[in-house]
């Protein structure tokens, strides 16, 4: 039979040289913490500030939230803080897309039409479109006058919920490929595609926030990041660099310009501030279909197909990070992007129409430029 283990005092500045203890701390027995002894009250005591830590690390927060993932490893500090409320209605009466109404999510009208050229729409059609995103910048701009900290991510999608709604719309998100929520809201090292839930937004971060919606049989697409409070300067330039890659590449969109020649336009950008594109996850033609022909990749060297023509309508949304890696990870919720050394990202999305002349930034805010 083999003996106890020996266990030595645990205080840092035990004063009779961390001798065999056997005063375990009662906290730390109950959460299941092993190795926890003092040699007595007094280094107990003297070292409970401290100590107490350990206890906050692995006890549950005392409002029933948790992180569903808790052996996942995280690149950053971000973690998710479940659970998730309940799934947002959406009145009857609201058209929606096939998605919507399939258990499990998948956009069929979109597999239809993969290996087809990007459609080119009528005049009815880019009315519709104007339209669709006329009200996705109004929820956009609704939804950013709430970023402030203490405002939780499922606040912000309730209050983006309603406002499309309001609008006899409904969120494009919502049930696409089964995501749970009306809005993505992606915080620090989030890519992109984050999960809304009862995270607080604190000082000093950045939040990226995604609308899209369904109006009248057609789609709109557009994001913006978000400064929390007070930001440090590195987070101000990477939010400043996106944008730049953003109307860097809008000022080349015209009728005959190739898709290959938009990461063209972006990368240099980017890597003059110091920071790298994302190759993952591209822009893409939209209409009354979410996701569509063409596709755009935002890094240059790419091999994308085909040129712009009057009458289609695309995104362009650089997702760009902090230093040189590109790369990114998944979390086990299959949807959260996040930045693989856990420094932080930034994205800007508009949607857009070529024109005769040139281009037409459907979802463009009241102070940016419309056409270019």
């Amino acid at each position: 039979m083999n003996s106890a283990p020996v266990v030595l005092c645990q205080s840092p500045k035990c004063p009779r040289g961390n001798p065999p203890s056997r005063l375990e701390c009662p906290t730390c027995n109950k959460l299941g913490i092993r190795g926890s002894f003092f040699c007595g009250q007094e280094c107990f005591k003297a070292d409970c500030k401290n100590h107490k830590v350990v206890h906050d690390i692995v006890q549950p927060p005392k409002d029933g939230t948790y992180n569903p993932f808790p052996k996942y490893p995280f690149s950053g500090t971000l973690r998710p803080v479940y659970p998730l409320s309940p799934r947002r209605e959406v009145p009857a009466h609201i058209p929606r897309p096939d998605y919507a109404l399939r258990e499990d999510g998948v956009p069929i009208s979109e597999m239809r039409t993969l290996g087809h050229p990007p459609r080119i729409l009528n005049a009815d059609e880019i009315q519709k479109m104007r339209t669709a995103c006329r009200l996705g910048r109004e929820v956009l701009d609704l939804a950013a006058s709430h970023v402030r900290p203490g405002i939780t991510t499922d606040e912000l999608d309730a209050i983006v919920h309603q406002a499309i709604i309001d609008r006899n719309a409904y969120p494009s998100p919502l049930n696409y490929r089964k995501f749970p929520k009306s809005i993505c809201t992606s915080i620090n090292e989030a890519i992109c595609h984050g999960i809304p839930d009862r995270r607080k937004l604190r000082e000093g971060d950045i939040i990226n926030l995604d609308i899209s919606l369904y109006y009248d049989g057609f789609h709109s697409d557009l994001n913006a990041t978000y400064p929390v409070g007070k930001i440090d300067e590195d987070s101000a330039k990477l939010i400043r660099t996106t944008r730049a890659c953003l109307d860097g590449a809008i000022k080349m969109c015209k009728p005959g310009a190739l898709f290959r020649d938009i990461g063209k336009a972006i990368e240099p950008i980017a890597r003059a501030n110091g920071c790298a594109v994302v190759r993952t996850y591209t822009g893409h033609g939209i209409n009354n279909l979410f996701h569509t022909a063409p596709n755009i990749p935002h890094y240059a060297k790419n091999k994308a197909v085909g040129s712009m023509k009057p009458g289609m309508c695309f995104t362009i949304e650089p997702m760009i990070n902090l230093g040189g890696n590109w790369d990114l990870q998944h979390w086990e919720d299959s949807w959260t992007a996040t930045t693989i050394d856990g420094k932080r990202s930034a994205q800007f999305e508009e949607t857009l129409l070529i024109t005769e002349s040139g281009v037409e930034v459907l979802t463009a805010g009241a102070d940016g430029a419309n056409s270019f």
